[in-house]
């Protein structure tokens, strides 16, 4: 039987890999030693050239049909990892048939969440990480995806101005619709809470958060806030049409969520006298986009949010209110975001991402001022917070620096 692979991005290392050998047995010269959730596939985390990757085994009409499923969900721009081929016509020395395997991109700065658990998030942190996986369960809603394995496990998460963006990372039993029923929608979020139950029993029998932590009131915030994003994103609203403000409120609204408006349903009344309204298409990523427009910078939505705010104390601070704002911008990035991160040292560049590092800093700049008394100032703030916080820190840049032999 001859390897055949298919890939969306051809890397000729793919061929150099050792594919005759079961993934199980494969040698620290491709593993890359990194946190990994659970699966129920054999799954392990590679690195040659300057790509990190991981791969997983399973059957040829599934990874083929996840792979596909991937590609769409990446050309609809939603949080997934991203697919890079598939492996098939695997025989070992005896001639033996292997599994099929399924590559996808290794998302930087991401880990899954018993990692973060043992990197010492407290059991705090939990409703962060209800909120992205809700998140993220909405978006995917959005689109008539249904994913019918909602878990902890099946998402990555990184790190998001304190709280967290999570990243389906397996798409097995999903599916895209024509439609996507309510009953459906409600299944997954059913499906979520049960997962969600089980995977914080288990981490409490492991120690990892403490007995306090009662699951069920977990279970319920899922629902909770499923139910006020699902309807503060879709549902129809009716005001008088001398009330035709509402309209621009209910954009700004989805706006502070993250939300850009894309399409807005309107109708009327025969007289005109009452107006509804109903978002038809909306997309995360509104500070994003606009904090990308202005500087370049890619990042996720929260630590946009948190970086325009900086970039508008520093126009009000120096009076650039006048100044295009493009302009002020740059000068923003010139004088203070880059030269912040110039000053990590190399060793601490993969602790955490540069956004989520400045997000800290203006963090520890108000703790700093609260015990000064007095407003400190930002790079000596930097220079604290570097060498008190940073670099206590453990890498989650999970890559290494350089790879393996091959």
């Amino acid at each position: 039987m001859a390897l055949h692979i298919v890939a969306s991005r051809p890397d000729p290392a793919l061929v150099r890999l050792p594919w005759s050998t079961p993934l199980e047995e494969w040698s620290d010269d491709y593993v890359v030693p990194l946190p990994r959730g659970l699966s129920r596939h054999i799954v392990r985390i590679v690195r040659f050239g300057e790509r990190t990757y991981a791969i997983k085994e399973t059957q040829e009409d599934i990874a083929f049909r996840e792979y596909r499923l991937l590609r769409d969900l990446q050309r609809l721009n939603l949080p997934a990892v991203i697919p890079q081929g598939v492996v098939t016509g695997r025989v070992d020395a005896t001639g033996e048939e292997l599994s099929s395997a399924l590559l996808t991109q290794h998302l930087a700065f991401s880990l899954p969440y018993r990692a973060l658990f043992a990197h010492g998030l407290s059991a705090e942190s939990l409703p962060s990480l209800v909120d992205a996986l809700v998140v993220l369960l909405v978006r995917l809603h959005l689109v008539d995806f249904y994913w019918g394995d909602v878990s902890l496990s099946n998402v990555l998460f990184r790190r998001s101005a304190g709280g967290f963006a999570a990243y389906l990372v397996d798409a097995e039993t999903g599916e895209l619709r024509p439609t996507l029923s309510r009953q459906m929608r409600e299944y997954d979020v059913q499906v979520g809470c049960e997962n969600v139950f089980a995977e914080l029993l288990d981490l409490q029998a492991g120690g990892a958060i403490g007995q306090h932590v009662q699951g069920h009131e977990i279970v319920q915030l899922i629902q909770k806030r499923y139910d006020e994003l699902w309807g503060e994103l879709t549902a129809e609203q009716e005001f008088d049409a001398a009330e035709m403000w509402r309209i621009q409120e209910r954009i700004e609204r989805l706006n502070d969520l993250g939300f850009d408006v894309d399409e807005l349903d309107i109708v009327t009344d025969f007289d005109g006298d009452r107006i509804r309204i109903q978002p038809k298409v909306v997309e995360l990523g509104h500070h994003r986009r606009e904090l990308q427009a202005l500087t370049g910078l890619d990042v996720e939505d929260a630590q946009a949010r948190r970086l325009l705010n900086d970039l508008a104390a520093f126009i009000a601070h120096y009076d650039l209110g006048r100044e295009d704002r493009g302009l002020a911008a740059n000068r923003w990035l010139t004088q203070i975001f880059e030269p912040i991160m110039a000053m990590v040292p190399p060793e601490a560049r993969g602790k955490l991402e540069p956004a989520e590092i400045f997000h800290e800093i203006l963090v520890h700049r108000w703790y700093l001022s609260e015990r000064a008394g007095a407003e400190v100032g930002i790079f000596d703030t930097a220079r604290d917070y570097i060498d008190t916080v940073l670099t206590t820190k453990p890498d989650e840049l999970v890559a290494a620096d350089e790879p393996p032999d091959a």
